[in-house]
């Protein structure tokens, strides 16, 4: 069976959000970008509910909404932790292709500013670059497509993945 959404995972800063639009005008899809639906269910920015229920109970809550979204013909632009939780993940695999938008960590870490302020789910004392090194078998583990951004336009990146879902549907 045809998945009929395309869900794009990634560390902060890969472009999903950016990407996402771009690729769900090209391919005539929808796009929903699940921190933005976190915002509006939970009425909080997410370095607030970070801040109010701690990391475990952000990744509890993003997992929760994640886990229960409902599309069609949609590009889902996921926050970057959501590989964290299973259930979420597996829900999203079964209503979708999931792209893994991969960056080298060089090159994220000229692209990224305040990573609290950008409501990022850091462990104490985590450094970008365990982040980096913890998520990215995760990312690799739940993706059924792999695109390598590095040195590549928005456009060029949404045309790869359109290409690459295309190929993988038949």
């Amino acid at each position: 069976m045809k998945k009929e959404n395309i869900t794009l995972v990634g560390m902060p800063g890969a472009g999903k959000s950016t990407v996402g639009v771009v690729l769900a005008k090209i391919a005539g899809y929808h796009f929903l970008d699940s921190d933005l639906l976190i915002q509006q269910k939970t009425g909080k920015l997410l370095h607030e509910l970070i801040e109010i229920h701690g990391r475990e109970g952000f990744l509890e809550i993003e997992g929760e909404i994640n886990a229960s979204i409902e599309a069609k013909r949609t590009v889902i632009a996921t926050g970057g932790s959501v590989v964290y939780e299973e259930n979420a993940m597996q829900h999203l695999k079964e209503i979708s292709t999931v792209v893994y938008i991969y960056l080298p960590y060089e090159e994220l870490k000229t692209r990224l500013g305040s990573l609290e302020q950008r409501g990022v789910a850091l462990k104490s004392g985590e450094t970008l670059k365990d982040l980096y090194d913890s998520r990215s078998g995760l990312y690799k583990k739940y993706a059924d497509i792999t695109v390598d951004a590095s040195h590549m336009g928005i456009q060029a990146v949404a045309e790869e993945i359109l290409r690459k879902t295309r190929e993988t549907a038949f």
